[in-house]
């Protein structure tokens, strides 16, 4: 049980890569709080899982709605000593002049703004109390993008470059923060990316780019997630871990 004794807090954790990090977390022996927008689907992990588990509603581009999700994880459970910002969302893949800039302002506010929020809310906590680890879900994307996503690759890159700033900042109070890149995962934002319906022949298109030869799964990330919140990553931080299949060599 490498994670027994801690509470975790996971952003988007009713599905896709954030439900994989929940049940694998839990598995391991962290008490998890599932913060999401869709109360019914977080509910239902939340009372599947193992352990303590618990749900709270969260949409990550509110301020509000993060600090709240940090507070009533501390009422139920104690400060978490681990947050997984896994939240994300993204424009269609399309040319760069037809995505609008509503559309723009929400891939900022959800996938770059949500990490400001977390900070915000859980780093003075982890200066009072000695320290917690912070893994940042960014992507591929943001360190070798390509045609289509510009918009989203660059919310990408923020969150890696921010993931590196906030590790060199913060080391001195013992916060680690380190990030995930996956790959084109088979979760549901997969024909938001691809751009086009998820045909074989489509897929096979993509999947002839990673070397490996298949998109990332779900639990690729939640075991890659594992390790970075574990002690055996004692001495990381500030590292994007490539789940990739090869796909950034």
């Amino acid at each position: 049980m490498r994670l027994a004794g801690r509470t975790a807090l996971i952003t988007g954790g009713a599905e896709g890569f954030g439900r994989a990090i929940t049940e694998r977390f839990s598995a391991e022996g962290a008490a998890v709080m599932i913060a999401d927008i869709n109360d019914a689907s977080a509910a239902q992990v939340a009372a599947a899982l193992p352990g303590e588990a618990r749900a709270v509603h969260c949409d990550v581009a509110m301020g509000a709605d993060v600090a709240n999700a940090v507070e009533e994880t501390r009422e139920w459970s104690g400060t978490p000593r681990i947050v997984v910002n896994n939240a994300g969302w993204s424009h269609r893949n399309q040319p760069l002049l037809d995505v609008d800039e509503a559309t723009l302002r929400r891939v900022y506010d959800i996938n770059v703004f949500s990490i400001y929020h977390m900070v915000q809310a859980i780093v003075p906590h982890w200066r009072a109390e000695g320290g917690g680890v912070m893994i940042n879900v960014s992507s591929t994307a943001g360190q070798r993008p390509r045609p289509g996503l510009t918009w989203y690759n660059s919310s990408k890159g923020a969150v890696s470059l921010m993931t590196r700033s906030l590790a060199v900042e913060l080391a001195p109070d013992q916060i680690r923060v380190c990030g995930i890149a996956p790959v084109l995962g088979t979760t549901g934002l997969l024909e938001t990316f691809i751009g086009k319906p998820d045909t074989p022949g489509n897929r096979q298109q993509f999947l002839s780019t990673i070397p490996l030869g298949r998109l990332c799964d779900p639990q690729d990330v939640a075991n890659a997630a594992l390790f970075l919140a574990s002690d055996e990553a004692g001495f990381l931080t500030g590292l994007i871990l490539d789940v990739d299949g090869g796909r950034s060599v």
